[in-house]
C-alpha cells in the first residue's frame, strides 16, 4: 500500500475518473487557499502548481463536460459543479447560490418600501442637518463631498447597504448618525451588532455607546442598550455542529442587523449569515475592501465591492434627494456621481468613505498605506530615508535598540496598579508579525520580549500564566462571555490567586481562571491577521527575512500599518516591502460575473 503524504493528492486520488484528478487537486488546493472555486479559462497556467503525473490539457469546460460526477445546473447531488466555466464543490457552489440569492431576495423585498421611507427621510431634514452639519474643515487633498450623508442615507432607504472606508473615514460615526435617524422613526425599533470577533464587536458597540452626534436624550438612551456580540453569538452555535440555531427556517426577529469587519467572514459562514436575517430587515455591512480577507474560503466582501466598475454612483432622482439634505454646495455629492444606465444589482447599495479624519492622504501613515494597497513603489520608497516622516519609520537593517526601546514600553501597563486601565495601557502599543514560525515569527518574538523584560526585572515568569502576561484567546469561551481574539492580562485578585482578567463590551472586568482558557497565546506579539479590528497607539511590524513568503502581501502590510493611530515602526528591507506591495490577493469566486451576469438578465443558477 503506498501512503501518500499530499492531501490534495489524497483527495484526487478517490475519484476513479482519471480525467477529473488534476482539476479535483488544484480544487482542493486553491480552496486551501482560500478560493471558491476553480477559474477553468485559465487553468493551463495552474500546470506548475500540479504534480508532474497529472497534466491538464487545454484552458476552458470541455474536458468535464461528460464527466458524470460533475454536475452542469447546480441543483444536481454530485460532488463538482460546473458553472460559468468555474468548477466548484458542490457545498460551496451552494454557498456562494445561496448568498447571492439572500441578495437579491433584500432587493426585491425594498423596492415597494422606498416612497414610505423617503417620505421618513423628508420628515426627519432639521434631525439630519442637525447630524451633518456644514463647516467641517478640509485639508489639502480632501474629498468634499459628505459621503457619510450619501451612506446613512443609502442605509435608511435600502435593506441591503453595504459601507466601506478605511481606517479613521468614520464608518462607525456613520451608523451613528443612521440609527439616530431610524431610531428618530422608530423609537421602538430592534437592532443587532455583531462582528467575526467579540473584540471587533465590542469596539463597535463602545464607539456608538461614547458618541457625541446630537441626538435626544431618549435616542443616547438606546444607543446604551445595543449589546454586541460575535456572529457565531447571534445565531446562537450548536455544540459540536456547524449549523445554528437561528436560520433560514428560524430567523431573527431583529429589524436592523449591523455587521462590522466584514472582510474577515468566510463564505460559509456569511451564507448562514444571511440565511438566518428576514429580506425584511435591514442589514448594514462594514469594513475596509482593502483589509485581508477571511483566514477560510472566501473573500466576499470583497468581491460585493469590486462587484461594481465605479463606487458611489447613484440615479439623478437619488443625488437630488441625498443632495436636498446638504446645505452648503461644498458636500454636495457631485454631478460626476450620476448614472443614468444602471443595471447591476447593487447599485445604490454601496457607498465609499472618502475622508479619512485620522490620517491625511499625502503625509504619514495614510500616504504610507495608500502606497501600499496602490503599489505606487515610487510612494513607498519615499520612505525609506531615514527621518522621511514623523509617523512612519522604516528600519531596514532590524535594529535591535529600536526593536528593545520599543517593548520597553510595555512597562507602562505593567507599572499601572489598575487593572482596567493597564488594559487599556496594553493596547497603547502593539508588535505585529507576518508569520508564526521562524527569528521574524510570532513564538520567537514573544519569547525575545519575554527574555528582555524578564532580564530588566519587569516581569517573572515563573509558570505558564505568570504576573503581567497579556494573553490572546484562539477560540471562542461562551460559558465564560469570552471570544477568540480576545486579549487579557494575568494578575492576582484580592485573594492572590492568579485570574485571566478581560473588559467586556460595557467597560467592566471580568475574571476566569487561566486553568479554563486551554487555547491563549501570549500577546505582547501578534499576528496580523489577528490584529484585524484592533488599534493601537504605536505599531512595531516585524517582517520575515525571505521575500518570497506568499502570505507576505499588499493587504496584509497595509492592515498592520493601518493598525497605528500615531506610529508605525516597520522592521524590514527594501526588498521584503516592495515584493510585498506587488504581491494581491485574488481569491476566485463567481460573486462578480453571477452579478454581471443577471444585470444582462444571464441565467445566474439561482
Amino acid at each position: 500500500m503506498t501512503t501518500l503524504n499530499d492531501v490534495h493528492q489524497q483527495f484526487a486520488e478517490y475519484f476513479e475518473v482519471p480525467v477529473l484528478k488534476p482539476y479535483a487537486y488544484l480544487l482542493s488546493k486553491k480552496l486551501s487557499e482560500g478560493h471558491i472555486c476553480l477559474d477553468l479559462d485559465a487553468i493551463s497556467e495552474e500546470q506548475e502548481n500540479l504534480p508532474g503525473f497529472y497534466q491538464i490539457q487545454e484552458n476552458g469546460a470541455a474536458p468535464l463536460t461528460t464527466v458524470p460526477l460533475v454536475g452542469k445546473n447546480g441543483n444536481d447531488s454530485q460532488p463538482f459543479v460546473l458553472f460559468q466555466n468555474r468548477l466548484y464543490l458542490q457545498r460551496y457552489y451552494r454557498y456562494e447560490t445561496s448568498f447571492l440569492q439572500h441578495i437579491n431576495d433584500f432587493l426585491a423585498a425594498e423596492k415597494e418600501l422606498l416612497p414610505e421611507r423617503i417620505a421618513l427621510l423628508e420628515q426627519q431634514q432639521e434631525l439630519i442637518r442637525l447630524l451633518f452639519p456644514a463647516g467641517s474643515n478640509l485639508r489639502d487633498g480632501d474629498d468634499p463631498a459628505d459621503w457619510q450623508l450619501a451612506a446613512a442615507i443609502t442605509g435608511v432607504l435600502n435593506n441591503f447597504t453595504i459601507i466601506t472606508g478605511g481606517p479613521g473615514t468614520g464608518k462607525t460615526t456613520t451608523v451613528a448618525k443612521l440609527l439616530a435617524i431610524l431610531y428618530a422613526t422608530d423609537p421602538a425599533l430592534k437592532v443587532a451588532l455583531a462582528a467575526p470577533t467579540g473584540k471587533a464587536a465590542a469596539r463597535m458597540a463602545e464607539s456608538l455607546r461614547n458618541t457625541t452626534i446630537p441626538v435626544d436624550p431618549a435616542i443616547a438612551g438606546k444607543f446604551q442598550d445595543l449589546s454586541p456580540s460575535t456572529i457565531h453569538r447571534l445565531l446562537k452555535s450548536i455544540k459540536n455542529s456547524p449549523y445554528f440555531r437561528y436560520n433560514k427556517k428560524n430567523p431573527l426577529t431583529y429589524d436592523v442587523v449591523i455587521i462590522d469587519e466584514c472582510s474577515m467572514i468566510d463564505v460559509a459562514l456569511f451564507a448562514k449569515l444571511l440565511d438566518a436575517i428576514h429580506p425584511q430587515t435591514r442589514l448594514i455591512l462594514l469594513g475596509d475592501k482593502d483589509q485581508l480577507a477571511s483566514v477560510e474560503a472566501g473573500s466576499l466582501f470583497g468581491d460585493l465591492c469590486q462587484a461594481q466598475e465605479k463606487l458611489n454612483m447613484f440615479s439623478g432622482d437619488r443625488l437630488q434627494l441625498i443632495n436636498r439634505f446638504i446645505s452648503d454646495d461644498q458636500r454636495k455629492i457631485p454631478a460626476a456621481q450620476a448614472q443614468t444606465n444602471y443595471r447591476h444589482p447593487l447599485f445604490e447599495h454601496l457607498v465609499e468613505l472618502r475622508r479619512s479624519h485620522r490620517f491625511t492622504g499625502h503625509t504619514g501613515i495614510g500616504k504610507f498605506s495608500k502606497a501600499l494597497i496602490r503599489n505606487d513603489q515610487p510612494a513607498i520608497r519615499s520612505f525609506f530615508a531615514a527621518g522621511a516622516d514623523d509617523q512612519v519609520v522604516i528600519d531596514q537593517s532590524g535594529n535591535v535598540a529600536l526593536f528593545e526601546k520599543f517593548i520597553a514600553g510595555y512597562e507602562s501597563f505593567i507599572r499601572e496598579p489598575d487593572t482596567r486601565t493597564a488594559l487599556r495601557k496594553l493596547n497603547d502599543q502593539r508588535v505585529l508579525v507576518a508569520v508564526r514560525e521562524g527569528a521574524q515569527g510570532l513564538y520567537a518574538i514573544n519569547r525575545d520580549i519575554e527574555r528582555y523584560l524578564h532580564d530588566h526585572g519587569k516581569i517573572r515568569i515563573t509558570a505558564e500564566f505568570y504576573e503581567n502576561r497579556p494573553i490572546i484567546l484562539t477560540r471562542n469561551y461562551y460559558e465564560h462571555g469570552l471570544f477568540n481574539g480576545d486579549t487579557g492580562i494575568i494578575r492576582p485578585d484580592e485573594n492572590g490567586v492568579l485570574m485571566a482578567w478581560f473588559e467586556d463590551s460595557n467597560g467592566e472586568l471580568k475574571g476566569v481562571l487561566p486553568g479554563y482558557l486551554t487555547l491563549a497565546e501570549t500577546a505582547f506579539a501578534m499576528t496580523i491577521h489577528k490584529s484585524q479590528g484592533s488599534e493601537f497607539g504605536q505599531v512595531l511590524v516585524v517582517l520575515p527575512d525571505a521575500a518570497d513568503v506568499p502570505i507576505l502581501t499588499r493587504e496584509l502590510l497595509y492592515t498592520a500599518v493601518s493598525r497605528a493611530r500615531t506610529k508605525v515602526y516597520v522592521q524590514g528591507s527594501a526588498e521584503v516591502i516592495l515584493a510585498a506591495a506587488e504581491r494581491f490577493v485574488a481569491r476566485a469566486s463567481g460573486i462578480a460575473a453571477r452579478f454581471l451576469a443577471q444585470a444582462g438578465d444571464v441565467k445566474t443558477g439561482n
